[in-house]
């Protein structure tokens, strides 16, 4: 099995007040360069008056595509550092811009890697990130009867549940890592005695979340 890809949750951003300047952390998952060219322009736009909108970006599963932009800060004090924490939490596929609304008193170049850096490492912990892994989506009907017991167990395994609804039975949706296919299997078989419906989708990557 491939090793999962590290990304994002969403799109979110988050501020800090360092020395009165703000620093204003936007971040977002991106497919390709373009998607990422155009939120840098999007968050340029709504922060045009901002003393300076530093980005940076990773794409591809690989990080094929990195690139940094200091946006007129010193030179190495604001893309690279970025850049840094995106690689160094392995976070792929994203855009990040951090704006900055100086505050009248100056940082020195420590200063700025560390806010800069600050931010981004801030803003992907405050949104958190997944691991898109290989799995199945299913989704599991049972009688009401057996719900107590497959609830409880289900909540001990590392099979996701995404939803669940309510009818003549009640039906689980589940994210299953491929490679733990069979247990899910096994799981249902013990927990339901056989007695349950299951639909399985197709194969693909999905989110699930990674704590560190």
């Amino acid at each position: 099995m491939e090793e999962p890809i590290i990304t994002i949750k969403a799109e979110h951003q988050i501020e800090n007040v360092i020395n009165k300047s703000r620093f204003i952390a936007h971040i977002k998952p991106v497919a390709d360069e373009d998607e990422a060219k155009s939120f840098i322009a999007e968050v340029k736009q709504e922060h045009k008056e901002a003393t300076h909108n530093c980005s940076a970006y990773t794409i591809g599963n690989q990080m094929n595509i990195q690139k940094a932009n200091d946006d007129g800060e010193p030179s190495g004090t604001a893309g690279v550092p970025m850049l840094d924490i995106l690689k160094k939490l392995e976070t792929h596929n994203v855009c990040v811009v951090v704006t900055r609304y100086f505050g009248g008193i100056k940082l020195g170049g420590g200063g700025l890697i560390r806010a800069y850096s600050g931010a981004v490492r801030d803003v992907i912990y405050d949104i958190g990130r997944v691991a898109l892994k290989e799995a199945v989506p299913v989704t599991v009907a049972i009688n009401y009867d057996l719900t107590g017991k497959f609830e409880y167990e289900l909540a001990s395994t590392s099979f996701l549940l995404r939803d669940t609804q309510y009818t003549d039975k009640v039906s689980y949706s589940i994210d299953v890592v491929a490679t733990e296919y069979d247990a899910f299997l096994a799981f249902l078989n013990r927990t339901t005695a056989g007695k349950f419906d299951l639909i399985e989708g197709e194969v693909k990557h999905l989110p699930f979340d990674i704590t560190t």
